[in-house]
């Protein structure tokens, strides 16, 4: 009996690890297919690789949400642009984001749980943007585009603004939740639907 145990404990330990591998994969290739918004400076984009770590938060544990995070950002590092800040900055937002969200449905699993543990990992993680973005993003940005000319960028929308920080918590502050919201929405609407199969339930 106990052999038949671990032997059942260790399938579901190797369907979780390659749920997470799988995952990862999917946020990797979500994290380029970004999108413009009409309300934001052009170099700032939309996407929504978050999604899957919140899917693997809910289906496996705040761990494996956290860890389809990581994974996506050594991946992309491999292509990386930013030598490796953009990734940090996405890496402790998207923390933020499942952590929060992971934790609370642990520990009250249904449904109001799981939105309520999103919509604060969404909110943590929109305030946190401020700090990621304000000292470790646009301090490299500033390196190819002028303080000014990324100010002038935002002030082309809203003339309004008169600084960087103004214009992160104007911005860049909803603009994180709204995307954190999306995927929220999304997880919503399909969880109950892939969770079987995530958790192995049906797997033969």
């Amino acid at each position: 009996m106990e052999t038949v145990t671990k032997s059942t404990k260790n399938q579901a330990n190797v369907w979780k690890m390659t749920m997470t591998a799988m995952l990862s994969a999917i946020a990797f290739v979500l994290m380029f297919l970004e999108f413009s918004v009409p309300v934001m400076p052009p170099f700032i984009k939309m996407d929504l690789s978050d999604l899957p770590e919140l899917i693997g938060a809910f289906a496996m544990g705040p761990v494996s949400g956290v860890a389809i995070c990581l994974i996506k950002n050594l991946l992309h590092l491999f292509l990386s642009t930013t030598g490796g800040v953009g990734e940090l900055s996405n890496f402790l937002l998207g923390v933020c984001f499942v952590l929060p969200a992971g934790l609370v449905y642990r520990k009250w699993k249904g449904r109001k749980s799981a939105v309520l543990g999103a919509l604060l990992g969404a909110i943590l993680m929109a305030v946190v943007s401020i700090i990621s973005n304000y000292y470790i993003v646009y301090p490299f940005y500033y390196n190819f585009m002028s303080k000014d000319a990324i100010l002038s960028a935002y002030q082309a929308i809203l003339p309004g603004v008169d600084s960087i920080l103004q214009c992160l918590i104007v911005f860049n502050t909803p603009f994180t939740l709204v995307k954190g919201l999306f995927s929220v929405v999304i997880t919503v609407l399909i969880y109950k639907h892939i969770s079987p199969f995530l958790k192995g339930i049906n797997r033969n």
